[in-house]
């Protein structure tokens, strides 16, 4: 699931656990690529139809579009992207057999997730999927799954850190309880979270047009895919400062970006009615809205903006 793993268990017997830890990021599909082969006559059987290279058929067998309709998977983790919700799956399975002299209960998974800024993790809130077993009882070869969801904010390394826990009981020959432990483990996935859109504002403060008129300020962002795939800009707005008023210099929405694009965005800002206030101030707060090209959301809200004087 991750880039690194490591397993850390509070239990000094070296016995092997008798449930296992499956992490699984939920990532939205792709659709499928092709490379078409060009049209051939070399004849004696040289010739490779072109519809032989399709992934899926098509009703043009001369198309040389490269997108099917059909969905991949990603085979690797992928990029983290800051602005938008990291989610996984946490499987614990019972890994024992139908002839084994032990059984498992109690089976309790927990998470954290260590960022940049909080270094001792922050716990997270697990949801239990549909038609899951009861912790109680998970049967042989049975599974506990748990969803996380939880947004990035923050660009750096993050460590999620998962702990199971869980009863393991000896059996004897009648299939009673003759004892019993309780088990625990711990492993630590990490990964790296990196900047999709990045911003640099600027903000230049325009001529009154006489000494007692409310000031106004010209806030200019640049917006630039730093990420290796295209995004589409839904919606890019201000929330200002209390007493100011903000209007969009042409359109903010609907922006397609490539990796790399760059896209140049301008509001004005003016004091309100009554705005009496001088030397810097605190202007507003840049909102961008974005959509990857599968339609999963991302969002990015910058500082305060502020005036130089």
């Amino acid at each position: 699931m991750a880039q690194h793993q490591r397993t850390v268990s509070s239990n000094q017997l070296s016995t092997p656990h008798s449930v296992s830890l499956k992490v699984l990021r939920l990532s939205r599909p792709a659709l499928a690529t092709q490379t078409p082969l060009l049209k051939t006559s070399f004849g004696n059987g040289l010739d490779i139809p072109p519809s032989a290279s399709l992934a899926h058929p098509s009703a043009n067998p001369d198309s040389s579009y490269p997108l099917t309709p059909l969905l991949t998977l990603p085979s690797a983790f992928g990029a983290a992207y800051v602005g938008e919700t990291f989610a996984c799956t946490l499987c614990a399975n019972n890994e024992l057999t139908s002839d084994s002299t032990k059984a498992v209960s109690g089976v309790r998974i927990s998470a954290e997730l260590q960022t940049p800024s909080n270094q001792t993790g922050i716990s997270l809130e697990l949801s239990d999927s549909e038609n899951q077993p009861s912790a109680n009882e998970l049967q042989v070869g049975g599974t506990l799954q748990r969803t996380v969801h939880h947004p990035l904010k923050e660009e750096g390394t993050h460590v999620l850190a998962i702990t199971v826990t869980y009863t393991e009981t000896t059996l004897d020959e009648h299939g009673g309880a003759s004892g019993g432990r309780a088990r625990t483990f711990r492993k630590l996935y990490q990964f790296v979270a990196q900047n999709l859109v990045a911003v640099r504002s600027k903000v230049t403060a325009l001529p009154q047009r006489s000494k007692d008129s409310p000031r106004t300020w010209s806030l200019e962002a640049q917006l630039e895919n730093v990420g290796e795939a295209s995004v589409f800009i839904e919606k890019v707005w201000l929330r200002e400062d209390e007493g100011l008023e903000g209007k969009t210099v042409g359109s903010e929405q609907g922006i397609v970006l490539k990796s790399m694009d760059v896209e140049q965005v301008m509001f004005v800002v003016r004091e309100g009615r009554g705005g009496d206030e001088k030397g810097k101030r605190t202007l507003a707060q840049l909102n961008i809205e974005w959509r990857s090209a599968m339609g999963q959301r991302g969002s990015l809200t910058t500082g305060w903006l502020s005036s130089k004087g």
